[in-house]
């Protein structure tokens, strides 16, 4: 199986995690997007959606999906998104499409998370991914300084803006022993808006799409 191919069976094996009669929430990225494309098929079975990006809420609206802001939403039955890297423990590495404020956001308020990811994202040690921070401009320097002393190695992505209006710091040279006690010392920095750790709030189920078929990791 091709790594499409895999991304496209966690994507259909996720639509088993939909409640139906209820507002789901939606991620962001090459893998979500093979979820909205299945959603798609079953659009009239629920409430409607959350979404965590605007190209994610514009992929969605075009399959006729509608598109909530969370704001007028109390709950999110279950949230599907992907992930660039994931641990055993399902502590996860996201950001990678630059909306992991929004993903974190969304995560938060829905009662289930379900990461779905083709196997190569599966690591015993996260960090080999450069691990994504979003930033207030004016802070950009200190964070950056921050981050250094920190052991890590921060490059800010260039010619990109979040759909907050902010930068991203992408770290390289981490290895991440400590997912929780990291995400919290990273987001104790005055300036950053949040990082790319899901530790704190990990996901609930892993579906991992592998040449043998999806596995469920919990």
């Amino acid at each position: 199986m091709t790594q499409d191919e895999m991304k496209q069976a966690v994507a259909k094996a996720a639509i088993e995690h939909v409640v139906k009669g209820t507002i789901i929430g939606i991620g962001t990225g090459s893998t979500a997007n093979f979820f909205i494309d299945e959603l798609a098929t079953i659009k009239h079975q629920i409430d409607g959606t959350v979404a965590s990006s605007e190209a994610s809420a514009e992929r969605l609206r075009g399959h006729g999906i509608e598109v909530m802001d969370l704001n007028s939403v109390s709950e999110i039955s279950v949230y599907i998104d992907g992930a660039d890297e994931s641990n055993k423990h399902l502590h996860l590495i996201k950001g990678g499409g630059g909306a992991l404020t929004r993903e974190k956001i969304v995560a938060a308020v829905s009662k289930k998370f379900v990461c779905i990811a083709d196997e190569s994202k599966l690591v015993d040690i996260m960090g080999t991914f450069p691990l994504p921070v979003e930033v207030i401009p004016m802070a950009r320097s200190y964070v950056a300084r921050e981050i250094a002393k920190l052991g890590g190695q921060p490059v800010l992505r260039e010619g990109f803006t979040t759909d907050n209006g902010n930068v991203i710091l992408d770290v390289h040279n981490l290895e991440i022993m400590e997912p929780v006690k990291l995400e919290e010392t990273l987001n104790h920095i005055t300036g950053v808006v949040t990082n790319g750790l899901f530790a704190i709030r990990p996901a609930d189920v892993l579906l991992l799409g592998t040449p043998d078929g999806v596995k469920t990791i919990t």
